[in-house]
Parts: structure tokens; C-alpha cells; sequence
């Protein structure tokens, strides 16, 4: 990766954006700034990018309501700063559609190592083989391998790509417990930071649109000290 993939920075603070666009731009990136929230929705939605770097406090319009529009529209990987250290801002942002978040003491190697990854998963997502007819079935709970959409009671869910990714991955393993470091290497695709907390916010977040909560699980079973596990119920089937 860095064969000239394109970045759009969205933060008001413009030496940073001149310290990471110096950065990529060494390592092979082209990556492009908005210093508002309204300028970096229009660069966003009128021209294609294979990342988005999204920035929560902005002028005009903040990171979470920029992400809402352009999620509404967009599937582009975005990677949220955020230079506030409450874990709210992050799990709103998951909940919301983003792939990853930094905080913005961040060193320029983890930037590095989180924009690859998220543009990769994305591109894996896109690449996934076709099989005609691929999904799989428990109860009221459909998964569409073709289209990596999943239904629950005949209602789509509104499902960012990680969150179909895990659910597909534990879906996968039903009735073996996967732990979070599993969970990264399959879903994430990244081996660093093992005791990386976003997996419990994407769950967190995937349990909130399954209807799932931790003590009354329908679907994802927190198992203590190992990870999780998909539970389908009795009348699953499979195709």
C-alpha cells in the first residue's frame, strides 16, 4: 500500500494538517486538507478518497454530525481525532459510522499503521470473492455474503463495515468464543496493540442495532476473560 491512495484531512488546525500531509506525502499518499466542517463534507462527498481523517471539534459543523451526512452517503473509511479523552466521544463515533479513532497525541507511526489499516480492510471488504446466493441464516437474523448486508427480523441493519465483519466473523465461529486479539487479527487485520479497547466499542455498538444487551443476550455473549461468542438460536438454519 501507498500507490498514491487519497487522504482528506478534516481539521481546523492547519500545522497539523501540514505536519500529516508532509508525513503521507513522504510515505506515497496524496492527502488533501478542509479546515471546516462544512468544506470537509462537500471535499468529501464530490470527490473519491480511499481515507477520511476526521477531526471531532470543527468550525461551521463538528466531526459527529459531518460523519451522520456523510455515512448517509458514503462508505469511505474514516479515522476520527479526537484531543478529548472522554471514552463517549469515542464510542459515539464508532456508533456512528467511524472505522477508528486517535487520540491526537498519536505518533505519526500509529497514524500510519491505523490509515493502512482501515483503508485495507475497506479494500478486502471490496474484494471479498462472490458466491452466488451466500449467506447465512439464524432465526431472524439473515447475513448477506454477497452483499455483506445483514437483516434482522426482514429489517436491514445499518451495519458499518467492521461491525458486519465481526458479526460475520463471530456468526462464523457460532459456539466457539473468539477472543479480542482473534477478533483484530480477522477483522481488524492488524497484530499491534493487542489490548486495543475498539473491539468492545464495536460490539458495544453492533449489540445496540441487534437488539443485544450484555445482561439479556439474544445474539453475542460476553465470555469474562476470553472474548466473545455468537449464540444462534434454536431454529437456526444456514445456506
Amino acid at each position: 500500500m501507498t500507490g498514491g491512495e487519497r487522504i482528506l484531512i478534516i481539521d481546523d488546525d492547519e500545522k497539523l494538517c501540514r505536519l500529516v500531509r508532509e508525513y503521507l506525502g513522504a510515505m506515497g499518499y496524496e492527502v488533501e486538507s478542509a479546515y471546516t466542517g462544512t468544506e470537509g463534507l462537500k471535499k468529501a462527498l464530490g470527490k473519491e478518497y480511499h481515507a477520511v481523517i476526521l477531526d471531532v471539534m470543527l468550525p461551521e459543523m463538528d466531526g459527529f454530525e459531518l460523519l451522520k451526512q456523510l455515512r448517509a452517503e458514503s462508505l469511505v473509511p474514516v479515522l476520527m481525532l479526537t484531543s478529548r479523552g472522554d471514552e463517549t466521544d469515542r464510542i459515539v463515533g464508532l456508533e456512528m459510522g467511524a472505522d477508528d479513532y486517535l487520540p491526537k497525541t498519536f505518533s505519526t507511526r500509529e497514524l500510519l499503521a491505523r490509515l493502512r489499516s482501515v483503508i485495507r480492510r475497506s479494500q478486502m471488504t471490496l474484494d471479498l470473492p462472490k458466491k452466488a446466493e451466500k449467506g447465512l441464516c439464524f432465526g431472524s437474523l439473515h447475513l448477506n455474503e454477497d452483499a455483506h448486508e445483514a437483516f434482522l427480523d426482514e429489517n436491514r441493519l445499518d451495519l458499518t463495515p467492521i461491525e458486519y465483519q465481526l458479526l460475520q466473523c463471530l456468526a462464523k465461529a457460532r459456539g466457539r468464543a473468539l477472543s479480542r486479539e482473534q477478533l483484530l487479527d480477522v477483522v481488524a487485520d492488524r497484530n499491534f496493540d493487542v489490548f486495543d479497547r475498539s473491539i468492545d466499542m464495536h460490539i458495544s455498538s453492533l449489540r445496540g442495532k441487534l437488539g443485544d444487551t450484555p445482561q439479556n443476550p439474544r445474539f453475542i455473549r460476553t465470555v469474562r476473560g476470553v472474548g466473545y461468542l455468537f449464540i444462534p438460536p434454536l431454529s437456526e438454519t444456514s445456506s
